[in-house]
């Protein structure tokens, strides 16, 4: 019997990483030699598209500024086996890729990322550290998988995943609706430590700690909302419930003592807090119940891409 070689992809999105990307593309020409190298580039300034032709890669370009603009073009327009996506930084370990690679395919999963491991304390900002930490729990606690890093730059994809996958984010935020789409939908996933590596001099972070930062957790949030509606909607009537018990209960108390109801409006207000409850209650029955079938028809879309 034949043996099968895969197809490899090896996307990289790019904006203004003159200084690196030609170190990426040599990288991925030694460590993965069977690999087809293509760079997107998103409106770079700098010379980013000449130095990666020069050497060697597929350089096309995306007009629509973001990262989850860049990553929406490639998964449409590549076609592979198996995918590779890592930034133009020379940050991440190309050299960990071929296991990676081999994992997805001895394991036949649809997504594993390089959960990155700091070389030197330089590698984060602090503020990068934290954030990643908070955003990683949050998505841990409320999807029930244990996850070390969230928001990696290196991952390998199937192409199931690839050609399912929605990409319905702008920017940076795209690495949370990654992990999150394969997470509500109890794809095979794994993490594997991989080291990563400070900037080279010279060359600066995209990632704004605190406005992308809240784009990533307002990304969440939306997406807690879209993949988990029951839960969703349960909290904020149990919010609704509770100050409307709080409020009620000392006008119970008069009212039991005097058998009067002098805070009438309070009275009101408490009475409005649980129809809010018992509308939002509703309203994720009925969502949760539109999600099912949502999940159901993503997944016959799944299983018919071979």
């Amino acid at each position: 019997m034949e043996k099968f070689i895969p197809e490899i992809a090896v996307l990289i999105p790019c904006y203004n990483e003159e200084l690196t990307i030609g170190t990426v593309i040599q990288d991925f020409q030694k460590y993965v030699p069977n690999g087809k190298i293509y760079v997107y580039d998103n409106n770079s300034t700098d010379e980013t598209k000449r130095i990666a032709a020069e050497h060697g890669a597929i350089v096309r370009s995306e007009c629509l500024q973001g990262k989850g603009n860049v990553v929406r073009r490639m998964f449409s327009d590549v076609d592979a086996d198996v995918y590779v996506m890592i930034d133009g930084d020379a940050t991440y370990d190309v050299k960990s890729v071929p296991e990676l690679i081999r994992i997805l395919l001895s394991e036949n999963l649809d997504m594993v990322v390089g959960a990155r491991k700091e070389t030197e304390q330089s590698c984060y900002r602090s503020g990068h550290r934290s954030g990643n930490k908070f955003l990683t729990k949050t998505v841990e606690l409320f999807l029930g998988q244990k996850l070390t890093d969230m928001l990696s730059g290196l991952r390998v994809f199937s192409k199931r995943y690839v050609k399912s996958f929605p990409a319905n984010s702008a920017g940076f935020e795209i690495e949370t609706e990654l992990t999150v789409y394969a997470l509500s939908r109890r794809l095979p996933i794994k993490e594997i430590d991989t080291c990563y590596y400070a900037r080279p001099e010279g060359s600066f972070s995209k990632l704004s700690t605190y406005k992308d930062g809240v784009r990533i957790l307002k990304t969440i949030i939306m997406l807690i909302k879209e993949e988990k509606p029951f839960l969703f909607f349960n909290l904020i009537a149990l919010f609704f419930m509770l100050i409307g018990i709080v409020l009620i209960i000392p006008v119970m108390i008069e009212f039991i003592n005097t058998g009067m109801v002098p805070r009438f409006p309070t009275a009101i207000l408490s009475g409005i807090l649980m129809v809010c409850s018992l509308v939002s209650f509703l309203i994720g029955l009925v969502l949760d119940s539109i999600t099912i079938t949502r999940k159901e028809l993503s997944r016959q879309n799944y299983l018919k891409i071979r």
